[in-house]
């Protein structure tokens, strides 16, 4: 593969066995991911489903089994141990749920501490760079204490910072917020929010739901595979298996503000599933003109008429004006797969077409 044309973060068909008196253990199964430059990504899932050995194996700590691992465009699976430390320390920026600070440096000393190991930056500027970091983190003031002089919240952000030392694209953090209090855990992921905010990408595993939901895109661990949660919540019917084999069956796709996804009378052979961003339903009316007869947000879908019923599209799907929405395409034969396996999803799609198919018809009376 052309580095040029990986994904920031890329694995394919990765597996993760751990060796047990009871045989091998697959703490990954077939491991299908890709996030991109810019993306805040929660990872969800319980104790025992392989998020943390995910995270890991991105993090080159440990190696896949097998399947393909390309870290900021690097194939991480090659590396040697040695190299592999290097790689991370440029590359990479981790933040763990028990800070990991050494009590015997000073926050400045400990921010410092990459910047040496990687060797980027002259000695007589690192300093100067650590205090850049504690700013960003609102603790410049603090540069001179030990972490043991701080509290939990206070020693978080010196963690964030010493992540950034090296100015890494990659932040991964495992459950940041998993010692601090509500409060605290709100301004640690609003700083989050604003590292996504100036290009960086963040993978951060965590258990709060709360956070999960205002994450650009959660994915979710069972059993050793990856689920999409946009998936979950739109097909919530579905069994963890399913939702791990149609998350692999799934094509993302983009529409810039004010576009048109589908024409009205355009053939279908798809089911749109929305991710971020809304989207308008419009119909043509008599004299040129157009209604806005629904307006769809993450977890609806459309398209679901057609499939069922056939025929041609009943309306326009156009992404709104309020910015660009992101999508996933389940082609026909996924669609018809997928409801061979649950009857209960056929059932909840025949309910919301009967639904929006009786909406329009009553748009034609008007």
């Amino acid at each position: 593969m052309n580095p040029k044309d990986v994904p920031l973060i890329y694995l394919s068909n990765v597996k993760k066995a751990y060796k047990t008196e009871a045989g091998d253990f697959l703490a990954l199964k077939h491991i299908d991911l890709t996030v991109e430059e810019g993306e805040f990504v929660g990872v969800i899932g319980k104790s025992g489903s392989g998020k943390s050995t995910l995270i890991n194996t991105i993090s080159g700590i440990d190696r896949a089994t097998s399947g393909d691992v390309w870290v900021s465009r690097t194939e991480i699976s090659s590396l040697k141990e040695n190299d592999m430390a290097i790689w991370r320390g440029k590359n990479l920026g981790i933040v763990f749920q028990f800070f990991q600070l050494l009590p015997t440096l000073t926050v400045a000393e400990n921010i410092m501490l990459p910047m040496d190991f990687a060797n980027m930056y002259p000695k007589n500027k690192r300093k100067e760079k650590a205090m850049e970091m504690l700013d960003l983190v609102e603790l410049g003031d603090q540069a001179d204490k030990y972490p043991s002089q701080l509290s939990g919240g206070q020693q978080q952000r010196i963690a964030i910072a010493r992540s950034l030392a090296n100015d890494p694209p990659i932040i991964v953090a495992d459950e940041p917020t998993g010692n601090l209090d509500s409060a605290t855990a709100e301004q640690i992921f609003s700083l989050f929010r604003n590292l996504v905010a100036k290009g960086k990408t963040i993978l951060m595993v965590t258990h709060d739901n709360d956070f999960a939901k205002k994450v650009d895109r959660a994915i979710i661990i069972a059993d050793g595979q990856i689920i999409e949660g946009y998936l979950r919540g739109t097909f919530s019917s579905l069994s963890h298996v399913d939702l791990a084999w149609l998350t692999k069956h799934v094509t993302v796709k983009k529409a810039e503000s004010g576009s048109i996804i589908l024409h009205e009378g355009g053939v279908i052979d798809k089911l749109y599933v929305i991710i971020k961003g809304t989207v308008e339903i419009v119909r043509a009316m008599p004299g040129k003109k157009e209604k806005i007869i629904d307006v769809f947000g993450p977890g609806n879908h459309f398209g679901e008429i057609e499939l069922l019923h056939g025929g041609k599209s009943i309306a326009t799907a156009r992404a709104s004006k309020d910015g660009v929405v992101k999508y996933a395409e389940v082609d026909k034969a996924t669609w018809e797969e997928l409801l061979k396996r649950s009857k209960a999803t056929e059932q909840t799609l025949l309910e919301t077409a009967g639904m929006r198919l009786k909406q329009a018809k009553s748009v034609n009376k008007k």
